[in-house]
């Protein structure tokens, strides 16, 4: 859970995103990064009972960092107005299919997936979707995935079928698809309570089967 000072910290970035702010309120950033980092340790002992790879993970490989990459953005603000946690098997540079926890008043999630993989592993992932369309759909259409994180993102989606599969395949939704994730929101409310490490784990055991589907193929 994050104190109500952290999550108002956040709003008030949003109104003073700049290092002269940031600079002055530098503690309160300083302990809202320890709950991040005390709220990944208990993901991470989660996880790693699920798949041991996670018990590898270090809490500040899993947090990424507050400053934005400006250089190619014509907007100049310093800093993310949000804290990005992530949890992918060797690292977030590994490339991976991952879980995500996106802290944002207003705006947070917990879900995960691959997001915009390279032209390979989407190769990979639209064969094993084809070799294995019944395992598929039974994850992603399962009324309990379902219920908690609805449909998988539909950004970028091809509009007709990828070369090489036919648009009577059984599959052709998933096969059209260019991001394979999915979230389901976290209110307000729950950002300050213990309910918040519950719903997210909630969240990440309801995908899990996806991200080890889609692992599985990029491996």
């Amino acid at each position: 859970m994050f104190h109500k000072e952290s999550i108002q910290f956040l709003k008030n970035l949003k109104k003073n995103n700049h290092k002269e702010w940031f600079e002055a309120h530098r503690s309160t950033y300083e302990n809202a990064r320890n709950e991040s980092l005390a709220l990944i340790e208990k993901i991470l002992a989660h996880l790693s009972e699920k798949e041991a790879a996670f018990g590898e993970l270090l809490p500040k490989q899993c947090m990424f960092r507050m400053n934005r990459d400006i250089r190619f953005s014509k907007d100049k603000s310093p800093y993310k107005t949000h804290f990005g946690l992530v949890f992918t098997p060797g690292s977030k540079k590994i490339g991976l299919a991952g879980f995500y926890l996106h802290i944002e008043p207003g705006a947070s999630f917990a879900g995960g997936g691959i997001w915009m993989p390279e032209p390979e592993q989407l190769a990979k992932i639209r064969q094993e979707i084809d070799y294995n369309v019944k395992e598929w759909v039974g994850i992603v259409e399962k009324p309990a995935f379902k219920k908690v994180m609805g449909d998988l993102d539909q950004s970028n989606k091809l509009s007709r079928p990828p070369k090489g599969y036919e648009a009577e395949h059984p599959a052709i939704e998933y096969l059209k698809l260019k991001n394979f994730v999915c979230g389901t929101q976290i209110p307000d409310t729950v950002l300050s309570e213990k309910a918040l490490l519950k719903e997210t784990l909630k969240a990440f055991d309801t995908i899990l089967p996806m991200i080890t589907f889609l692992n599985r193929a990029i491996s």
